[in-house]
């Protein structure tokens, strides 16, 4: 449930500063961070903890820590980016009163700080946390933005990240993706045994729920458009079916009274249909579900092997995997069905293919050479590239931003399973906290 509240404000300092500001303003151009290029010089950026607006205030030494709270978090989401690094503490030279007073810029000009965040907190009379932050260029002594949040105290951590993503769209010119979930698939105990529960956590590991019990297997969850769903595939009774999990009530339910088995769910972008495989005697094919009449309309028929479909974020094309041409290679066809055309022709076999919130390109898991790879390719196949070159990496889902990949990890020599991100451009790998081995990943859209 949302209970964060976003307000603008405009610049409250003197009218002399804000004057100087502006007659007094060094020669610099704009800071911007391109998004496009890898292996690219991550931006300096101070970030020091948010300050009390009323020092003197009940509670203030709790307060205070909330603020340390709030600037390491969105520190820790801006340096995962890889496109910003934080500066330590120890560095700073001096360290800002108020949110409502000019910087003294030349101190965190002498540590190299290109960015300044300049955050107070403040709690209502109703007990509601009050975040208040402005984004500074450094060198051209500017302003970039300036946002005051309220927020339930529950909530600080969503806060902090609302606060990342403002800083990354500002400074890159394109959405954040830090408010957001993922929800994964925990895996405890021995190889032969292993117990999978369905899992969701924060984008940074906090936050961990577990929405299952283990008693019965579950995987490939995927989230709907309006995050407040989940579509997975169960065992529940030996049955393997599709399932819809309701993240506010608990509840679930089985999609359709299939006598065969149901897997690989995906929504539709509008949240109104799910796609899915249908398997009957050692076949599978392509079927859609409209929710709200439970018709089912089937989309492939062929005998081959038809699954993994994921639609393009505007609802008129498909994606899916299949062996009709002799080996497991990728497909895209129109939503009705229609005019399907194989768009991979690289070596090896392709799998999970995933589009693109952008539109612009599908991942998709890549097996040749012993190894099992996260690779994207163009909708038409063209500019095939390979993100990852480990043994065995799996199950690509996006960042609602387009720009970051979420993916499964097997250790060979462990068997253990791990999640990992990367940038689009191929670098900034890093992995994602998890208290068990955890697989099958899905990002949620923003939480917004």
């Amino acid at each position: 449930m949302l209970r964060l509240t976003r307000r603008w404000f405009t610049l409250l300092l003197p009218a002399v500063a804000a004057l100087l500001l502006v007659a007094g303003r060094p020669a610099a151009a704009q800071l911007r961070v391109d998004v496009t290029r890898g292996m690219l010089e991550p931006l300096p950026i101070a970030i020091p903890a948010f300050v009390l607006k009323r020092p003197g205030a009940a509670g203030a030494d709790e307060l205070a820590r909330r603020g340390e709270d709030l600037a390491a978090v969105v520190a820790a989401d801006l340096q995962r980016s890889g496109l910003f690094r934080p500066l330590p503490e120890e560095a700073f030279i001096s360290t800002p009163a108020s949110a409502d007073v000019r910087p003294q810029f030349a101190n965190w000009r002498a540590i190299a700080a290109q960015a300044l965040v300049v955050g107070q907190i403040d709690r209502e009379p109703s007990g509601r946390l009050v975040a208040e932050f402005r984004l500074w260029d450094v060198l051209a002594e500017q302003q970039l933005v300036g946002l005051r949040y309220t927020a339930e105290p529950a909530d600080w951590r969503r806060m902090a990240h609302r606060i990342a993503d403002d800083i990354y769209e500002r400074l890159t010119g394109e959405k954040g993706y830090f408010d957001t979930r993922i929800v994964f698939i925990a895996e405890t105990g021995p190889k032969t045994q292993r117990v999978k529960r369905l899992a969701i956590m924060d984008q940074d590991g906090f936050n961990l729920r577990y929405l299952t019990d283990g008693k019965d297997l579950v995987l490939t969850p995927r989230f709907s458009p309006t995050r407040q769903e989940i579509t997975y595939l169960a065992y529940y009774g030996n049955k393997p079916r599709v399932y819809l999990y309701d993240l506010e009530t608990g509840k679930h339910e089985v999609l359709g009274d299939f006598p065969n088995m149901t897997f690989a769910p995906r929504f539709s972008p509008d949240g109104r249909r799910v796609i899915m495989s249908l398997a009957d005697n050692g076949n599978s094919d392509i079927y859609e579900m409209d929710l709200q009449t439970r018709r089912v309309r089937r989309l492939t028929d062929h005998p081959a092997i038809d699954t993994s479909p994921s639609y393009s974020p505007d609802g008129r094309y498909i994606v899916f995997n299949s062996d009709r041409g002799g080996s497991q290679q990728l497909y895209v066809m129109e939503a009705d069905g229609t005019k399907i055309r194989r768009i991979s022709f690289g070596d090896g076999r392709y799998a999970t293919p995933v589009w693109s919130p952008r539109g612009d390109l599908i991942a998709f898991t890549k097996m040749g050479e012993q190894k099992f790879r996260i690779g994207v390719m163009r909708p038409d196949g063209s500019g095939e590239r390979l993100l990852t070159d480990a043994y065995q990496d799996e199950a690509p889902s996006w960042a609602p931003n387009g720009r970051v990949l979420i993916f499964f990890r097997l250790d060979p020599a462990t068997g253990a399973t791990s999640l990992w991100t990367i940038d689009l451009t191929g670098y900034n790998e890093r992995k994602v906290p998890t208290p068990t081995d955890a697989s099958d990943p899905a990002w949620s859209p923003l939480l917004d």
